[in-house]
């Protein structure tokens, strides 16, 4: 939504905004993105959980917002804007895809077999070899629920290694939504840097979700990474307009 004129941001409260996401009784969404104006970046990203709380970065709302930016007049090369967690870049190739540049991550701690990792939002990733049949929110949600991660949340990912080295699935539960998303941005760049084929130097992991495919490249390090980039398609699905109560959607 175009908040530059801050036409929204005083109007929705958090019931509201899950309202909105709620899939049978409002629009539909894993969450809501506003487009706000800021003086020393091109744009600033606020992003909302489908729960309606303020989210934490957001890797395919992040592509997403640059596609509606550029559709709202904010036309450029490059893009730079203001998430959650800091300054980001990001650009449209001539494909149409997005590339976004995500933070550097400085850590991978390991829980038994498990990563635990933040990407701008908290992530554990699990390698299963039965991704595509797995009951992504119950084991999901036993996670996320589990004692150690039950107070700040975190989104669990899990991963097949594909038969090319370079070639991985992923399914996300996320914290929030609390249900399976069919596409995390944070996420797949989560189960990327744990899946890196080269020790020291530059990987470009390929990723599919039941969502579609994207892509990470990144330069690694001992247990650092840098230069990490997202890249996926953005599509426009339709727009219109609702009326808003104080009561809810009317």
């Amino acid at each position: 939504m175009d908040n530059r004129k801050h036409s929204y941001h005083t109007l929705l409260d958090k019931k509201q905004i899950a309202m909105l996401c709620d899939r049978r009784f409002g629009i539909g969404g894993d969450g809501l993105i506003l487009l706000n104006a800021h003086s020393e970046f091109d744009f600033e990203m606020l992003y909302y959980n489908a729960d309606g709380a303020t989210g934490s970065m957001c890797g395919n709302g992040s592509r997403c917002i640059v596609q509606f930016a550029n559709d709202m007049g904010i036309q450029k090369s490059a893009y730079t804007f203001l998430a959650a967690d800091g300054k980001h870049e990001a650009r449209i190739q001539k494909d149409g895809s997005i590339v976004l540049k995500m933070n550097d991550v400085a850590r991978i701690d390991y829980i038994n077999n498990d990563a635990v990792l933040n990407t701008g939002s908290p992530h554990y990733v699990q390698f299963c070899t039965d991704v595509r049949d797995l009951n992504v929110y119950q084991k999901g949600r036993d996670i996320r629920y589990s004692a150690r991660f039950e107070k700040e949340g975190i989104n669990v990912n899990f991963v097949r290694q594909l038969d090319d080295k370079d070639s991985i699935y992923v399914r996300t539960y996320e914290r929030g939504v609390e249900d399976e998303t069919f596409s995390c941005g944070t996420g797949v760049t989560a189960a990327a840097l744990v899946c890196h084929y080269n020790k020291d130097g530059y990987n470009n992991i390929k990723v599919k979700t039941p969502g579609g495919n994207l892509s990470v490249s990144f330069e690694k390090y001992e247990n650092s990474f840098t230069n990490i980039w997202l890249s996926g398609p953005a599509d426009k699905v339709f727009e219109g307009v609702l009326e808003i109560s104080e009561m809810g959607i009317e």
